[in-house]
């Protein structure tokens, strides 16, 4: 093997250079790019892994969309002039919080998660028109994990009721509903 041992052999001519930068700029460009690919696709699953388990809390709900009623609704129709179409609001949740605050003019029939208070429930809806518009609610904590509204609904729905909903309450009674302004009654 041959040693080149002119002069200028071991410089880098300015072309050179040049096409040195240019790569090394490339490089970097394409490793930028690689980076914010890389961020999209985490951010991507991240979030297909956020609706999942979204769907996933939800989808043990019994009841559908059209089967719920936000607060501001609610609070229209009973506000309603037509007696007839006003709904009956039943807090299927704990004693303590009901008589602390509930929605104005419902009914406490629960808490639904203890079989006496399941007992109550479905007692006080034997005298009730399985047409009547029924809606639900607890608000002791935040809905996905609530014991007391799922087996309500699924009680009533069993008994015969098909105009139920149940009033969404993301967080709780105190958050969703008082701390908004919505009027409330204390006592029982």
């Amino acid at each position: 093997m041959a040693i080149d041992r002119r002069p200028n052999a071991c410089k880098i001519s300015p072309a050179r250079a040049t096409i040195s930068r240019d790569r090394s700029s490339r490089g970097a460009r394409i490793r930028t790019h690689l980076g914010f690919t890389l961020s999209f696709a985490i951010g991507l699953v991240s979030l297909w892994l956020f609706a999942a388990h979204a769907f996933a809390q939800s989808s043990h709900d019994p009841w559908t969309l059209a089967q719920t009623v936000q607060p501001g609704d609610l609070l229209k129709e009973m506000s309603d002039p037509k007696a007839a179409s006003r709904p009956t609001v039943v807090c299927v949740g704990f004693r303590p919080l009901y008589e602390g605050a509930h929605v104005p003019g419902a009914a406490l029939h629960g808490a639904a998660s203890s079989p006496k208070g399941m007992d109550d429930l479905k007692s006080w809806a034997q005298g009730i028109p399985r047409s009547a518009n029924l809606v639900i609610y607890c608000g002791c904590c935040p809905l996905v994990h609530c014991p007391n509204v799922r087996p309500a609904f699924e009680a009533l729905r069993t008994m015969g009721f098909r105009r139920i909903r149940v009033l969404l309450l993301p967080n709780d009674f105190a958050t969703d509903w008082a701390a908004k302004g919505y009027p409330v009654e204390k006592g029982n």
